[in-house]
């Protein structure tokens, strides 16, 4: 039988911090690094969160019925990290793909700058479930970005997008990517899956010829 644990979260830091199994119940505001390093168990939050959660988790599953604060999914390397509502700063920076696992951040409302700084690989989806009519990210998305997608429900783009990210529709591809991202959060949520995924999505991606190509591609 699945291990089930219901932690004291008033502030409390480290929660869940290296688990490999079992699931974690939390009905207060936690602390920073919740699920820091996690490798495989399972932490639900019926309420916020604060920074730096999934900081360099492993696998594993987050969901959190609120927002975030800073840095959610610092270098993250596997697992999947579910977010009802807004994240803040730096969400999924140096996020990277790790033997063959891809980290998977899921924002239902809207994200503040630098979203997917430096990202190495994995996916990232912000759906601005409320933020129809403007766009649901903030300054400098995908700076520095090497790796991975970033997708964005929307048709205000961030009119400030970095030179080395390269910005297309989703694709019917895109889409069959998109589709279990949005079951999954719906599932743990609330909404219409369908509904989402009839809206217009942007894909962003790393250009090939942005400035950091020649430090992670042999020539």
């Amino acid at each position: 039988m699945e291990r089930q644990q219901a932690a004291f979260a008033m502030g409390q830091r480290y929660i869940g911090a290296g688990a490999s199994e079992g699931r974690y119940s939390l009905r207060q505001v936690p602390g920073n690094a919740l699920g820091a390093y996690l490798d495989g168990a399972r932490i639900e939050v019926f309420c916020n969160a604060q920074d730096a959660t999934g900081d360099t988790m492993n696998a594993g599953e987050i969901i959190i019925h609120g927002s975030v604060g800073d840095a959610a999914g610092y270098a993250m390397r596997g697992g999947s990290i579910y977010i009802e509502k807004d994240a803040g700063y730096r969400c999924g920076i140096h996020m990277k793909e790790y033997e063959g696992k891809v980290p998977q951040i899921v924002i239902g409302g809207r994200c503040g700058s630098f979203l997917g700084e430096y990202q190495a690989g994995g996916i990232l989806l912000v759906l601005g479930i409320g933020w129809e009519d403007r766009c649901p990210v903030g300054n400098f998305c995908g700076t520095g970005m090497h790796g991975g997608k970033i997708y964005l429900r929307t048709t205000h783009l961030p009119p400030d997008l970095p030179e080395q990210v390269a910005v297309n529709p989703a694709s019917s591809r895109d889409q069959d990517q998109l589709r279990p991202l949005i079951q999954k959060y719906c599932a743990c949520f609330g909404g219409e899956a369908d509904h989402l995924l009839s809206s217009h999505y942007y894909v962003l991606t790393p250009n090939t010829k942005n400035p950091y190509h020649q430090l992670y591609v042999n020539n």
